[in-house]
């Protein structure tokens, strides 16, 4: 095995030797698009090997695959497993995307639907509800983490499709069945991560529809937080400051960002609220390296769990925003800190040997570097990334083996988890950019200089196709008004203007054309013959 793969890194390199270009910005984005293609390649694997496992009448897959192989849920087959099945096939197989994807969403809102378009847990073997009783609270949790968890962040790339109507439906009927009374209106849970999921659902569709109903509810448990006797420091014992809890404090903050722009007022009347939370948590709920513990006692200052908590950026993603929106350094440099010490947790232990807690910690720091570009940032990203695609050969853990090379990580729904991280990771080596069909044989990687993409394509067998652009899919699918860090985020790195004009360069052919931004983002087509390098240069052009 050892010489095995000491003979495929030598054909790698020898390889890399040969398709080197003059300028060493084509030769690192060739290098990114090796990083990029493993990514790719590893997601499929995953999702090929959990459709085998798939309920063979329904279609539908399992929770997992040991004790609860006999039942779909919505907080977890549904929310973390399933969402990025379909954004891998989205970006990698059309025909996957198409099929077996869409027919899950079909079956699973045809079989769960059970409170109004509410799902609850399906049994495969009774072919019926696991449970015979409604459970409201449970229903409406499972409903708020299918929407925040995986439906919101598929809607983030692949923008209004099936997936966006079953989010937003959801939404509605979970509003619709609201039953907690509040001085502020009736809401419907009093759990606090359903509450976080559900102000950072709704500041979002409510740019994405522009319905005001979506805002108003958001403002409901903005003001059932923050101008009530329920605020996340100042009136609760405890505050969880990983998942599970931290949601609060990003969807607060978020729904302070939506008040900036659409009523200032309420701004206004958050803000001294907003900041007491922030403080407060940095004060008591960090560590000397500026990580956040997973629970304190924030009136009291007592560490609950001194544990660091591995989704330490979705918090630091509402510090950065409300740093983007009013310019206040401390929370930035609060962030700075923690960045300057990740080398401290290299290889380290973050979920007890699961992938799951690599993939949120460097999801963390995927998105937050996406703000900062803070060079020992980029290092730990790349070195991480590393360690958890180890994990998925199961060749080193116990619990694993029956895993081992078919492309499951650890049975799972936080299997899912794996996906996404490497998704977003491979986004950004190839800085947005993507191709289709996609092929295996096709190595592709981009790195930015100035104010140019420089693209570098490579294939082992003759491929046609296209290479399409992102955009700023902020703006164009939800209507934000600001690109502030939101958790499950798939970042925008290189992005082109629809209405603009490019002038794209093929050096390896000593062309020019223009292109309008609308046509990059549709994709130009690419012939790349066997092993002979494309090579691209993406700059705007003024008219």
């Amino acid at each position: 095995m050892r010489l095995l793969v000491l003979v495929v890194l030598g054909l790698v390199c020898s390889q890399c030797q040969k398709v080197k270009h003059e300028d060493p910005h084509f030769q690192e984005a060739l290098e990114n698009g090796y990083l990029a293609h493993e990514g790719f390649k590893r997601c499929l694997d995953y999702v090929y090997a959990w459709l085998e496992f798939a309920d063979p009448q329904s279609g539908l897959i399992p929770r997992n695959l040991t004790d609860s192989k006999d039942f779909w849920n919505a907080k977890d087959a549904a929310a973390d497993n399933y969402p990025f099945m379909v954004l891998t096939a989205a970006i990698l197989d059309k025909e996957l995307y198409d099929g077996p994807m869409k027919a899950i969403l079909e079956t699973e809102q045809r079989l769960t639907n059970r409170l109004d378009r509410l799902p609850d847990d399906w049994s495969f073997s009774k072919r019926d509800f696991v449970s015979e009783e409604i459970d409201r609270d449970e229903i409406i949790f499972g409903s708020s983490e299918y929407v925040k968890d995986g439906l919101l962040p598929l809607t983030e790339y692949i923008g209004m499709t099936p997936w966006s109507e079953r989010m937003i439906g959801m939404v509605d009927d979970i509003w619709k069945n609201a039953r907690y009374e509040t001085p502020f209106g009736l809401i419907p849970s009093q759990n606090v991560e359903v509450n976080g999921e559900l102000l950072q659902v709704l500041s979002r569709v409510y740019w994405m529809t522009g319905n005001q109903k979506y805002l108003d509810w958001a403002f409901r448990l903005g003001d059932y937080y923050l101008l009530g006797e329920n605020h996340p420091t100042r009136d609760s014992d405890l505050i969880r400051l990983r998942d599970h809890g931290c949601e609060i404090v990003s969807g607060l903050c978020e729904l302070y960002l939506t008040s900036a722009f659409a009523k200032p007022e309420k701004k206004a009347a958050y803000q001294p609220q907003i900041y007491e939370m922030l403080d407060r948590i940095l004060e008591v709920g960090t560590n000397e390296h500026g990580l956040f513990y997973n629970q304190v006692n924030p009136i009291t200052g007592e560490i609950l769990n001194d544990g660091i908590a591995d989704t330490w950026g979705y918090t630091f993603n509402a510090y950065y925003g409300v740093y983007m929106l009013d310019g206040h350094e401390p929370y930035r440099d609060a962030l700075l800190k923690a960045f300057d010490n990740l080398h401290e947790y290299t290889y380290y232990d973050w979920e007890r040997g699961s992938q799951d807690g690599y993939a949120d910690a460097i999801e963390s720091a995927l998105n937050l570097y996406n703000r900062e570009r803070i060079p020992s940032a980029k290092e730990w990203i790349d070195s991480q990334t590393q360690v958890m695609w180890s994990m998925q050969d199961s060749s080193h853990r116990s619990g694993t083996e029956a895993y081992r090379g078919i492309g499951i990580l650890e049975g799972w729904h936080g299997d899912g988890n794996f996906a996404r991280t490497t998704i977003m990771y491979c986004l950004y080596k190839t800085l947005g950019t993507t191709i289709s069909p996609w092929s295996e044989n096709v190595y592709f990687g981009a790195v930015q200089d100035g104010e140019d993409l420089k693209v570098s394509i490579l294939s082992d067998a003759d491929w046609n196709g296209k290479i399409h652009f992102d955009y700023a899919r902020h703006q164009k699918i939800f209507n934000l008004p600001l690109d502030y860090p939101r958790i499950n985020q798939f970042p925008e790195w290189f992005t082109v203007d629809a209405s603009k004009s490019y002038l794209v360069h093929f050096v390896h052919e000593g062309k020019t054309r223009r292109f309008t931004g609308n046509e990059l983002i549709n994709g130009i087509e690419i012939t790349a013959e066997e092993n002979i390098g494309v090579y691209l240069i993406v700059e705007p052009h003024e008219e």
